[in-house]
């Protein structure tokens, strides 16, 4: 079993890292474009291997998909972080090209692999990977629903001095700022989490939630890594071992939720074909109405894209 994680930035290689510590790859390729660095990255993380204990074998290559033929998932984290003075479309048109480009090449040397994209903004590089890869939307899907639920999780085992592990949620729509909360669908240990705290402090979460990657940002001058290289890795895991985890996932809407031809967040049921199954939820009022507002953001930045000329494969 090969998986290859392109782009060996802090995403990449902590999911290089936890997939390895996991074991959940035979052999996993770091592929990046700097010259040495998903070498040497590489080769601490299996350097690290007889500490901890795992078999996983980590390769580090540039720009050699060659190297990468024959591997069952890819996870593409490949893109540049926005930068001041950028505007929006230019993030959009650069990120575009390098995830365009990088599809084409693992395609070309793994034209039946699984395809996870993390690469932002992570809604329309779903989308320009899905195009250019020429594959069923099972195949080509991205990483935002288990980092966004997993932040909503944490903040609420904080404010409720609970384990994580007891609290299962599902948020929908697009990453971010135009995420859908369904407190509806959210337990703790089995209980409706309305049971257990205000309207005010969970909607502070929700809130919180939404803002996430920006708070992180503040604190720190760049973009979150151990969270998202480790929703990625679990992504990884449940098609490797075909758990058949429930995770929302971004994907391509085919008539789901009344939505057509844009990439939202959805529950899926994740196995060895990739989505096994789209979950079509019984939205209320509400709800609908928040997933209009996100497809309309998401669908904005895609037609924005499409302008650009970047989409066409």
């Amino acid at each position: 079993m090969k998986v290859t994680v392109v782009g060996a930035g802090n995403v990449g290689a902590t999911c290089a890292d936890v997939l390895a510590t996991r074991e959940i790859a035979n052999e996993i390729v770091l592929v990046d474009i700097k010259e040495g660095v998903a070498e040497g990255k590489a080769l601490d993380i299996w350097q690290k291997a007889p500490i901890l204990g795992y078999d996983s074998r980590t390769v580090g290559v540039t720009n050699d998909y060659a190297r990468t033929a024959g591997s069952e998932v890819v996870v593409i984290t490949s893109g540049l972080p926005r930068k001041p003075g950028m505007s929006r479309d230019d993030l959009i048109a650069t990120n575009a090209g390098i995830v365009k480009s990088v599809t084409e090449q693992v395609v070309a040397h793994s034209p039946n692999a699984i395809i996870i994209v993390v690469s932002n903004p992570l809604d329309v590089m779903t989308y320009q990977a899905h195009l250019t890869a020429k594959l069923p939307r099972e195949k080509v899907f991205g990483m935002a629903g288990i980092l966004d639920t997993a932040r909503y999780r944490a903040f609420l085992a904080e404010a409720l001095n609970v384990s994580p592990k007891d609290i299962q949620a599902v948020l929908m729509g697009g990453h971010g700022d135009t995420m859908v909360p369904l407190p509806r669908y959210t337990t703790v240990g089995g209980i409706p989490v309305t049971e257990l705290i205000s309207k005010e402090k969970l909607d502070a979460i929700v809130q919180r939630t939404a803002q996430g990657g920006g708070e992180l940002v503040k604190l720190m001058g760049t973009s979150a890594w151990y969270a998202p290289g480790a929703a990625a890795a679990q992504m990884v895991e449940a098609i490797v071992r075909d758990q058949r985890r429930v995770f929302p996932v971004c994907l391509e809407l085919q008539g789901e939720y009344g939505i057509n031809g844009v990439y939202l967040g959805a529950p899926v049921i994740l196995g060895k074909n990739g989505v096994e199954r789209v979950i079509e939820l019984q939205l209320n009022d509400e709800e609908k109405a928040m997933l209009e507002t996100s497809r309309g953001h998401v669908k904005e930045v895609m037609d924005a894209l499409d302008k650009m000329g970047q989409a066409a494969a």
